[in-house]
């Protein structure tokens, strides 16, 4: 028995390989690489997975491990700040899909009970797909990737009071008690999280911290612990595991965390999306075409439109109430799992439930796409979407200018920003940051350092920028693409500035001057250069790097 599940996930693993090169070769998604592999293997065609209960796990581990280091990244504060935006639009966009789907499930002839059901079913959005392509975006830090995680949030918790609600139908339980019930025991579980994450877990975290291994085996076997807990009191998995990410948040080891279970996370959340694929069901596809049509329009299209709405009446940017809409242009799992017990208890035909699995297939594949070339797609439209905000002072527009000149701008505050941010403040030059993360454009406020926040990809970020004095441009920012982009768009502005970008690759830095780059910066010879000139300056004497260390190590403190 077990040799057939290594030789099946073997299979598994061999076939979404050879997908996700193809497709990546075609600059193509990767999660509709995993997918497609699911479908391949289901019963429709090769039929290879007999042992769904160990691919089934084995998603459910990954769904954890997600969830988990998405929690682990959420900063309180920024919580805080982000919770009235995420809770009034999850509502608002909930609230008004199910409306708007019940609807145009009665004008295709459902009856009552499958109008309400196939409504509710379209509010929820992958809370799994999204996470992802934020994650592989690098989008988690934006304020669009904040709310969007926030408003998912509030997805996940009504989908589980519906599900538990109509669950509780078959028991003959009351729905006032059930929700009740399920409130206490929430309250309760998160008292005691916050117990444990500011009493107990900050020594035992320092205890560890020494013996890596024994400190990831620690974190793994907490994110664990509460998904299960959670799960056990009637609660899902993700919000056990996000929960305990949140816990670890503030630990000055969350970094190392993170990085060590990313690989875990990556392999793991492979078996999800396979399995995924392999859960697709497309009966009766013919009789249902029309609304099949009509319902993936209304999700891809109709759902952002509606958050494009709500946030621009709270006061947010277009461009930001654009990328948070793509992120809801899909069903959840929950979806199906809704439907599925809908159909368990007798209430829905199967058939819808094929019907609601095709428009999952379909929305999935198609927002995956939406927020991956998001971005571009914005630039495209971007003239027609200023209806959706307002004139007055935008809540996302963080910023601290006290000048309308500057000599230097600093695309991005990472360890290469901020190093070159001091530098060319002790030149006594005036320079502007500007940063995509709203925490570090808050801290900076702060300090009286002019900075505004923007993301280096929006072109009206440039039109607010007055290039004639600017002298040099420094962008500290990795993507390749990205990089080359702000050459032309600078070269345009500015034939004569001096242009620095980052890069980690020979063949990248040899196109990035190609293009028109002044200096290309290479942390890694860099660091190489530094190390040599130590070394021959203090020679074997030990007590000279003693004093280099100290002033290391006061660098990293700072």
């Amino acid at each position: 028995m077990a040799e057939n599940i290594f030789i099946e996930l073997s299979l598994i693993v061999i076939l979404t390989t050879a997908l996700a090169g193809i497709f990546r070769f075609l600059r193509q998604p990767i999660i509709i690489a995993y997918i497609a592999a699911g479908i391949i293997l289901s019963p429709h065609f090769l039929n290879i997975v007999t042992a769904h209960d160990a691919v089934g796990a084995f998603s459910q581990f990954g769904i954890a491990f997600l969830l988990f280091m998405v929690g682990l990244n959420l900063n309180p504060q920024i919580v805080r700040d982000v919770g009235k935006i995420s809770l009034i639009t999850g509502l608002g966009q909930i609230f008004f899909t199910s409306v708007i789907g019940f609807g145009f499930a009665k004008i295709f002839g459902f009856n009552n009970v499958e109008a309400i059901y196939i409504a509710i079913a379209l509010t929820f959005s992958s809370t799994i797909v999204i996470m992802k392509l934020l994650s592989d975006k690098k989008d988690l830090e934006s304020v669009y990737g904040r709310i969007s995680v926030g408003f998912l949030i509030v997805q996940d918790i009504v989908a589980m009071l519906i599900l538990m609600v109509v669950s509780s139908t078959a028991g003959g339980t009351g729905i006032v008690e059930t929700i009740l019930i399920s409130t206490v025991k929430g309250i309760l579980l998160i008292s005691g999280v916050f117990f444990i994450s500011h009493y107990i877990l900050p020594p035992v975290i320092r205890r560890m911290a020494n013996q890596q291994e024994l400190l990831v085996l620690f974190c793994v076997a907490w994110c664990f612990a509460l998904a299960g807990a959670f799960y056990m009191f009637g609660f899902s998995i993700e919000i056990g595991a996000l929960l305990a990410g949140i816990s670890l948040s503030s630990s000055s080891y969350r970094y190392e965390i993170s990085a060590r279970i990313k690989t875990l996370r990556d392999f793991f959340i492979l078996m999800f999306f396979v399995f995924l694929g392999t859960q697709m069901e497309f009966g009766s596809f013919q009789e249902h075409i029309l609304p099949i049509i009509a319902f993936s329009a209304f999700i891809l299209i109709g759902n952002p439109l509606i958050v494009m709405i709500i946030m621009g009446v709270m006061g947010y940017t277009k461009r930001t109430g654009f990328l948070a809409g793509l992120t809801v242009a899909q069903i959840s799992e929950f979806s199906l799992i809704l439907t599925a017990l809908g159909v368990k208890m007798g209430h829905l035909d199967p058939k819808i439930l094929s019907f609601v699995t095709i428009v999952g297939l379909i929305t999935i594949g198609g927002s995956t796409y939406f927020i991956m070339y998001g971005k571009k797609i914005y630039h495209l439209i971007s003239r027609y979407l200023t209806v959706f905000e307002r004139k007055d002072k935008k809540k996302d527009e963080h910023r601290y200018i006290t000048h309308s000149d500057y000599d230097v701008l600093i695309i991005g505050y990472n360890h290469v920003g901020s190093t070159l941010a001091k530098t060319i403040s002790k030149m006594n030059k005036k320079f502007l940051v500007l940063d995509y993360n709203p925490e570090t454009i808050i801290k900076l406020a702060q300090q009286k350092v002019e900075c505004r926040y923007g993301d280096v990809e929006d072109a009206d970020i440039f039109e607010d920028i007055n290039f004639k004095k600017i002298k040099m441009v420094i962008s500290s920012v990795k993507d390749f693409n990205i990089n080359i982009s702000l050459i032309q768009r600078i070269r345009e502005l500015q034939p004569d500035c001096i242009i620095m970008v980052v890069s980690e690759n020979i063949n990248d830095a040899l196109q990035l001057y190609e293009e028109g780059a002044s200096y290309v910066i290479m942390p890694h010879f860099l660091g190489g250069h530094h190390t040599s000139t130590i070394l021959e300056a203090h020679g074997f004497e030990i007590k000279k790097f003693m004093s280099e260390k100290i002033k290391h190590l006061e660098e990293l403190k700072a």
